[in-house]
């Protein structure tokens, strides 16, 4: 490979380093051009899966400044997963590809600046994807909200019927209050005695 190929190879290297979301590095020794077309199809429409040159990716590794995640990684034949976007599904395709063919074998890689290890990876590939738990999130939040406002809307109801029983038993207690408040009847003159006043 002339110099002039070999920089414009790191260049564009170093930029999918740099524009993806993750990169995840495998061994592919003892795999077929077939297989690796099927582990493509594998990994998604977020992915794409490059066999590089150590040496070239080295540099590239450097550039982008994942030098302590990903240099050590960077022995035997490299083949490695751009993610852009969620990484969950690129990681399911890798580990169940890995587990049909074990030519392949997971290294670690880096997401968002952070190394992972192959187990970290595998249990990345044991999440939902991010598709399905933000429908999740959003359904709890929709069901949060609803009862919410089922309780914002009973709030009134409840005002106006506890109103309502405080003035009902106001009005019984003052009408209990102003039947003991009421003077008592006058006696009556008592009668004169039976067979009339004596002369």
């Amino acid at each position: 490979m002339a110099r002039a190929d070999k920089v414009a190879a790191v260049a564009e290297l170093t930029d999918r380093f740099k524009d993806s979301d993750s990169v995840v590095l495998t061994e592919y020794r003892g795999l077929s051009v077939t297989q690796l077309s099927l582990l493509r199809a594998a990994l998604g429409e977020n992915a794409t899966f490059s066999v590089v040159k150590n040496t070239l990716t080295k540099i590239a590794v450097s550039e982008a400044g994942l030098d302590d995640q990903l240099a050590s990684l960077l022995s035997g034949p490299s083949a490695i997963a751009f993610v852009g976007g969620d990484v969950v599904e690129a990681a399911k395709g890798l580990r169940d590809f890995s587990r049909d063919n074990p030519a392949l074998v997971i290294k670690g890689g880096v997401l968002d600046g952070k190394a992972l290890t192959p187990g970290e990876i595998t249990q990345l590939a044991d999440l939902e994807p991010r598709d399905v738990l933000l429908a999740k999130l959003a359904g709890a939040m929709t069901a949060s909200m609803a009862r919410a406002a089922a309780v914002f809307n009973a709030l009134p109801t409840q005002v106006a019927q506890l109103a309502e029983a405080l003035r009902a038993q106001r009005a019984e207690q003052g009408g209990a209050e102003a039947a003991a408040e009421a003077p008592s009847a006058p006696d009556a003159p008592d009668a004169p005695a039976e067979g009339g006043s004596e002369s």
